[in-house]
């Protein structure tokens, strides 16, 4: 129990060291893993519902050959894509816009380092570093986010691309 404890004593500092960017970073890392992980649940327990409907709908149909019934396949692959698709493009600008995040931290901490330095002069490199360490750690956690989501974005969009691929071979037009 006291790992916990020590755990958010941790993470509190580090969010005090890191200025109030890391908060915007944060939240940007928690919409964009949510984001994710209803993903990796719509893929692993609704996507074979959504195809399943879509091969059951094609199958009922007589007339596989005609200019209609092509319309209506695509139809069906375009329907199940869009559900297939939805929230990777939020996804990616989550990705896109937390290295930025992480630069405006990284700009905030040396303006206070510059303006420390017009007050004291530059005589206390304690103060300085400090400064620094506040304009580092955002970036860091920018990155950090950034890069573990783009491992993430880049599996789904290679799974979603699999499976719409896999549902235009199942609807199969003669």
């Amino acid at each position: 129990m006291f790992f916990f404890y020590d755990a958010a004593d941790a993470l509190f500092e580090f969010m005090q060291k890191g200025g109030d960017v890391l908060y915007l970073i944060g939240l940007l890392a928690f919409l964009m893993w949510f984001l994710i992980f209803e993903r990796l649940w719509y893929f692993n327990f609704n996507h074979q519902v959504n195809v399943n409907v879509a091969v059951e709908d094609w199958a009922k149909r007589t007339d596989k050959k005609s200019w209609n019934s092509k319309a209506i396949r695509e139809m069906l692959i375009s329907k199940t894509s869009s559900k297939i698709n939805q929230n990777l493009t939020l996804i990616k600008l989550c990705v896109g816009v937390a290295p930025l995040l992480g630069l405006f931290g990284t700009i905030t901490g040396m303006m206070e380092v510059f303006h420390l330095l017009a007050i004291t002069g530059g005589g206390d490199a304690k103060a300085m570093a400090g400064g620094v360490s506040r304009s580092t750690i955002p970036a860091m956690a920018g990155l950090s986010v950034a890069i573990t989501g783009t491992f993430a974005s880049t599996f789904l969009r290679n799974k979603s691309n699999r499976e719409v691929e896999l549902l235009s071979e199942h609807l199969v037009s003669e």
